[in-house]
């Protein structure tokens, strides 16, 4: 696939701390990169660079293999993690002014927010001041705005908080509908679940620096071991003493046994003991949700392995 966005070598000091260094990654055509870590791992840094919003004291940034420094804001749709929009500004009047900056036609413009504001629940809004909208439908205003002029970049920083189940289903089929017309998305977010469901590949970061960057798959495959859920009536010590049990979280009659690196499941299972109570079993990777707080609260619990994890 075709990268639209490349990233190398990124660095960024504030007086005497290192925000982020050596950050280095490329968004492709047509797929979703998640850019991924906790609170303070230089995310919204590496975003602000990558805007132009603040420039980097190391590393390139290139856009679509463009030799120009300057990445072309037309090209780029961008929804910040701070949201902010004209409050006593109409709604139709914010869309086609964003739009109007973008150098969009603004007939165009037009005719898309009005099937985007349908699309949304927003049909009848047009004329809405912005501050009569509840945080929600501001929300997707927002939103609108940050893909009505057809971006072929398109970042977007935590899109999915405030939001209600419904109302992130629709983000998450625009998003999607979105990589498969061909724009090349980075998404940052702390709801893992939706990252895991929508990502094709991720890159996280943490205090500043690179630790896992790869496919869900890759990422799944060299990182995440298995584990193991049992519903039964099964003492701790013979859950403890399985082979190839690393560790175990019981809660009532409910055991997590975590495996081990090299465990083959099929074989694994074979060899449970006849005395083991199992009323419900299931076995399958560690979530990315699980590797992201092993990762951001340092427990360790997890094996390091290849690439994907550095």
């Amino acid at each position: 696939m075709e990268t639209m966005l490349a990233v190398e070598g990124l660095g960024k000091s504030f007086k005497d701390k290192q925000i982020i260094r050596n950050i280095s990654f490329e968004v492709k055509k047509g797929e979703i990169m998640a850019l991924l870590g906790p609170n303070g791992a230089g995310k919204s840094t590496t975003i602000r660079n990558i805007m132009g919003i603040m420039y980097p004291d190391a590393g390139s940034i290139t856009f679509h293999n463009s030799k120009n420094k300057e990445i072309p804001r037309n090209k780029i749709g961008y929804l910040p993690e701070e949201r902010g929009l004209y409050k006593n500004v109409n709604v139709m009047d914010i869309l086609l002014y964003l739009a109007e900056l973008k150098d969009y036609p603004k007939n165009r413009a037009k005719e898309r927010a009005l099937e985007y504001l349908k699309k949304f629940g927003l049909e009848g809004k047009d004329k809405v001041a912005v501050e009569e909208l509840s945080k929600g439908m501001g929300q997707k205003v927002q939103f609108i705005a940050s893909i009505l002029h057809e971006p072929e970049l398109l970042i977007l920083d935590e899109p999915f908080s405030g939001l209600d189940p419904v109302s992130q289903e629709l983000f998450k089929e625009e998003i999607r509908s979105l990589a498969e017309g061909g724009t090349a998305i980075l998404l940052s977010s702390h709801q893992m679940n939706l990252v895991e469901e929508m990502a094709d590949r991720l890159f996280l970061i943490h205090r500043g620096t690179k630790v896992i960057y790869g496919t869900l798959s890759e990422v799944k495959r060299e990182y995440a071991n298995f584990k193991c859920t049992i519903n039964g009536v099964n003492s701790r010590s013979l859950l403890e003493g399985l082979p190839e049990v690393e560790r175990v979280e019981q809660n009532g009659e409910i055991a997590v046994l975590y495996l081990s690196r090299n465990v083959q499941p099929a074989v694994w299972l074979k060899n449970l003991p006849a005395e083991l109570d199992i009323q419900e079993l299931s076995i399958d990777r560690i979530s990315l949700h699980e590797i992201f707080i092993d990762i951001a609260t340092d427990k360790n619990l997890l094996k390091e392995a290849g690439e994907a994890h550095a």
